[in-house]
């Protein structure tokens, strides 16, 4: 083992997938490129990390809801760009050509073009540390599309997709939920 630079320690644990975030403002719609999310249970509770340096932050944390969507691998330059410019001069859906569907239980749209989108109410903001714990309200998934391929960045500017899928779920099935068994 050799040294590794601790400000770049988090690069080696970098969880994914990259995520969409979408959100309403009570005026407009908005969308965001997230790296920092993690599952919390199976009972689809989640978090992300995000700031007031984000434009999305004051809708995500006024309105408690928004709509974790999961970009396919085919998407990186859009998700990039959305990550690269602020819904606050500019009007992602246009600029990125994204398509919105009406989401069932909140404000904040679906995406059309990705592998899943989860609707989410936000029960509680961690400010000193910039978390927000979101709980699944419901959930999409386009069973049509056939590469299902997702992104995972690095956290240096380099992102990897999904690879080989090794299964496990018999001898993993003591602990896992009804549900996915």
């Amino acid at each position: 083992m050799q040294h590794f630079p601790l400000d770049q320690a988090f690069t080696l644990i970098e969880p994914g997938p990259v995520t969409l975030v979408t959100t309403h403002d009570g005026q407009r719609d908005n969308v965001m490129t997230i790296t920092w999310t993690m599952v919390l249970d199976f009972a689809a509770r989640f978090a992300l990390s995000t700031g007031p340096w984000n434009y999305s932050w004051q809708a995500l944390t006024t309105t408690k809801e928004c709509v974790l969507a999961i970009p396919p691998a085919e998407m990186l330059d859009t998700v990039v760009g959305i990550g690269l410019c602020s819904g606050k001069d500019t009007d992602k859906f246009q600029k990125f050509d994204l398509s919105r569907h009406k989401a069932d239980k909140v404000r904040a749209p679906l995406l059309r073009g990705c592998l899943a989108n989860i609707e989410c109410r936000v029960v509680e903001v961690i400010e000193q540390y910039g978390i927000v714990i979101l709980e699944g309200v419901a959930a999409h998934v386009d069973p049509h599309r056939e590469k299902r391929s997702m992104l995972h960045a690095i956290g240096d500017g380099t992102f990897v997709t999904d690879g080989t899928r090794l299964d496990r779920r018999v001898m993993m099935r003591p602990k896992l939920p009804p549900s996915v068994c």
